[in-house]
């Protein structure tokens, strides 16, 4: 019987590891990346007190260009230092969420620096 490699199943592993080193705190919140085949998603998070400060996507009503290429996953990371610099955000810890630090994540990171944030 031949074995197929389950990729989420091991990105999922992988995120696991990393979020038992990588914590947000409401002076520090974790700035996390979900990336699916047609959108990006972006939130900030305080696990401490387990709130969401604030998110971007590329579903949102406002958002030109389309979320599965860089350009739209720059644009996500934009969005997302705006909606910190309105709570009053500046520094997070990057939680890239299992996925390697390469095309859209990048990218995204790419752009939320852009916007602001720190990390």
């Amino acid at each position: 019987m031949v074995k197929t490699y389950d990729s989420n199943k091991a990105r999922l592993k992988r995120h696991k590891r990393v979020r038992a080193k990588i914590s947000g705190t409401p002076e520090c919140p974790r700035l996390n990346v979900f990336r699916s085949a047609k959108h990006i998603y972006a939130q900030i998070i305080d696990d401490v007190n387990g709130v969401t400060l604030c998110s971007a996507s590329s579903m949102a009503k406002g958002f030109e260009g389309s979320g599965s290429n860089k350009e739209g996953a720059r644009k996500v990371g934009q969005l997302i230092a705006e909606a910190a610099k309105a709570k009053g955000i500046s520094e997070v810890v990057f939680d890239r969420g299992g996925y390697i630090y390469h095309g859209r994540v990048q990218e995204l990171a790419e752009g939320a620096r852009e916007g602001g944030l720190q990390f």
